[in-house]
């Protein structure tokens, strides 16, 4: 078969199965087979797919009909242009999180002095960590997470990307007792109300790891502890920013209030939805 015939093909199968976007879904797994970018597939529409290859494609097609997640198909997601590995053990990088990145980043080239000190709480993957280690190369990070594989690739991703040397991976259920004082603490715990992950798209429902996702009955547990726990790590000056999800940014408004937080106004995602909080002491 020829690369246009397999795209065709390929999206049919995926929108029967209601896979969201099948003919992009399609070339990016077809493009991931053939080792090309997406967009040359356009300037080889009739070339012959070798069999093997095209079984390949046929089976990452098939798997992606049962809703398994792309990024798990190909092992990789991009976060603001780094390619990070994934699979089943972490989550995988949302658009919102690339923005709580960017409101950090911005923060951080205001803070005095060269060297920076981060503390990633949850860190999955280590996207965050890792972007704002590449965007700060004297910044000093202590990356938090529960799970030991997620740290596993998290470290793996950290030494792809160069800046393994700079960022301390701690396995821990909670902020430890508190260390070195902290320009930043970023945080995208898990946040979804445990009863409410039955409801999730199975993309996210059957393939990221439920730890990432349940935020306990209401989804605030987490954010309940960084409010009490966080204030003993930040330095004078310093900020907490937290991505959290639709309608929560009152009552996290609250928790932090309660603990004597000064809280900014809530930022919103490329959607219009509150997302990012800021706050400081």
């Amino acid at each position: 078969m020829k690369v246009l015939e397999i795209i065709q093909k390929s999206a049919a199968f995926l929108e029967r199965k209601g896979v969201e976007s099948p003919r992009l879904q399609s070339e990016l797994i077809l493009a991931h087979v053939l080792g090309l970018p997406r967009l040359q597939l356009y300037l080889n529409f009739e070339r012959p797919v070798p069999e093997a290859q095209e079984e390949k494609a046929r089976e990452l097609v098939r798997r992606r009909g049962t809703r398994e997640p792309l990024q798990h198909l190909i092992g990789s997601a991009s976060f603001w242009g780094l390619e990070m590995l994934v699979n089943r053990d972490v989550l995988i990088p949302r658009p919102e999180t690339e923005l709580l990145g960017e409101r950090a980043r911005d923060f951080l080239r205001t803070w005095p002095g060269d060297t920076p000190r981060i503390l990633d709480f949850g860190t999955g993957s280590g996207c965050l960590a890792i972007w704002l280690a590449s965007q700060f190369p004297t910044a000093r990070i202590l990356a938090i997470d529960i799970s030991p594989v997620a740290l596993a690739v998290a470290a793996q991703n950290a030494r792809r990307h160069g800046v393994g040397d700079r960022i301390e991976f701690c396995q821990h259920d909670g902020l430890p007792a508190p260390g070195e004082p902290c320009a930043l603490v970023v945080s995208n715990p898990p946040y979804i109300p445990s009863a409410e992950i039955a409801t999730l798209e199975p993309e996210v429902r059957d393939h990221d790891p439920r730890a990432a996702l349940d935020g306990g009955p209401d989804g605030l547990d987490h954010y309940r502890h960084l409010a009490l726990a966080a204030p003993a790590w930040l330095a004078p000056g310093g900020r907490m920013m937290l991505e959290f999800g639709d309608g929560q940014a009152a009552a996290i408004t609250g928790l932090l209030h309660f603990q004597k937080w000064i809280v900014e106004p809530p930022i919103p995602d490329y959607s219009g939805r509150e997302r990012i909080l800021a706050a400081g002491r």
